[in-house]
């Protein structure tokens, strides 16, 4: 017996000791970790302290270069033009943006002129054309449960929703923001309309909207004469009580048992909020894929000026001048370190 307790006692010293270790371990790897941290912070301090001067001039040297080019730029004004895409439209919208935008950088004045019907100056003074998703995790949600209806429960099991989410592109979101810089604040209202009617004039896409608002219209039609048979038997139902309490004992013609006929009612009442539920989710397919292309907003009028550190190119070039000497003086650190080493 006390042999017994000794060699648990053993067993349990030996238990603690590996746990001593590990927490040891785990702390000496933690304390090496924050050593490193603040080794690191100390030499880039040494470093800034030995190269003060130099680092300072690349700063003034590039902020004061900055300084100068903005000073001979023109003011830059923008403007957005916010979009929701049907039927799949989206890559057309943006590789329409990217064109545009190419024909801007080779500096194709007179086709830019020409494709929106504007004026070569005004075409001229179009800078840039982005377009970026406006990123809302509901469609995201709301897409993968379209999915869910459409396909078989063998299918679903094996695309999970994590997937589908990194399969999930720009393309797929519904709202886009296409966003146009200018050298005049006055030109953007030229340009929208030439920019949805080359997504809506499309032969394809308008035939999609055709056959998609067929079958919406057909069942919204169907799920109005559906409704309003439910409502019928609603007052069927009415009738009937009213019969029956109008008979009171000494019965009626039409002879329901109480409990089945409550269980009718409930049923009749799930299937017209079924059938309310369904319709007005038709209706709102309907209003929004009634265009390829729906504008929530237009551009505006006239432009804001575009202001802001990052595109302040004092900013922009002082930061790069000061980066560029960094990596000039760490060549250097590193040249002197090779020579060293060879020796």
């Amino acid at each position: 017996m006390e042999y017994k307790n000794n060699e648990e006692e053993a067993d349990l010293g030996s238990v603690f000791s590996v746990i001593g270790k590990g927490i040891a371990n785990l702390a000496n790897f933690i304390g090496g970790i924050f050593k490193g941290l603040f080794h690191f912070l100390m030499i880039s301090l040494l470093f800034v302290k030995q190269n003060m001067i130099k680092l300072g001039i690349a700063f003034v040297l590039g902020a004061g270069l900055g300084l100068i080019i903005e000073l001979n730029e023109e003011n830059q004004f923008g403007s957005n033009l916010l979009v929701q895409t049907n039927f799949n439209s989206a890559r057309q919208l943006y590789s329409n943006i990217d064109y545009y935008n190419n024909l801007v950088k080779q500096q194709k004045t007179p086709l830019l002129a020409e494709i929106f019907n504007i004026s070569e100056e005004e075409a001229l003074s179009l800078k840039e054309f982005t377009i970026l998703p406006i990123k809302n995790g509901n469609d995201i949600i709301t897409t993968y449960d379209e999915l869910l209806l459409s396909v078989d429960s063998l299918t679903v099991k094996s695309y999970s929703f994590a997937d589908f989410k990194r399969a999930f592109t720009k393309f797929n979101y519904k709202v886009h923001d296409i966003e146009v810089k200018s050298t005049r604040n006055n030109v953007f209202h030229k340009l929208d309309e030439v920019i949805i009617a080359a997504i809506v004039e499309n032969n394809y896409f308008n035939k999609l909207k055709e056959l998609t608002n067929e079958n919406l219209n057909r069942t919204d039609n169907l799920l109005r004469r559906n409704l309003a048979q439910t409502d019928s038997l609603h007052q069927v139902y009415k009738a009937v009580l009213l019969e029956k309490a109008k008979h009171g004992s000494q019965g009626t013609t039409i002879e329901m048992g109480g409990k089945e006929q409550q269980a009718a009612e409930l049923e009749l009442f799930k299937t017209t909020l079924k059938l309310n539920k369904e319709l007005k989710t038709v209706s709102k397919e309907k209003t929004e894929k009634s265009e390829v292309v729906n504008i929530i907003s237009n551009f505006q009028p006239v432009g804001y000026e575009i202001k802001g550190v990052y595109e302040n190119r004092s900013v922009q070039l002082a930061l790069l001048f000061l980066v560029a000497m960094i990596g000039y003086l760490l060549l250097l650190k590193l040249n002197r370190y090779l020579d060293t080493y060879k020796q």
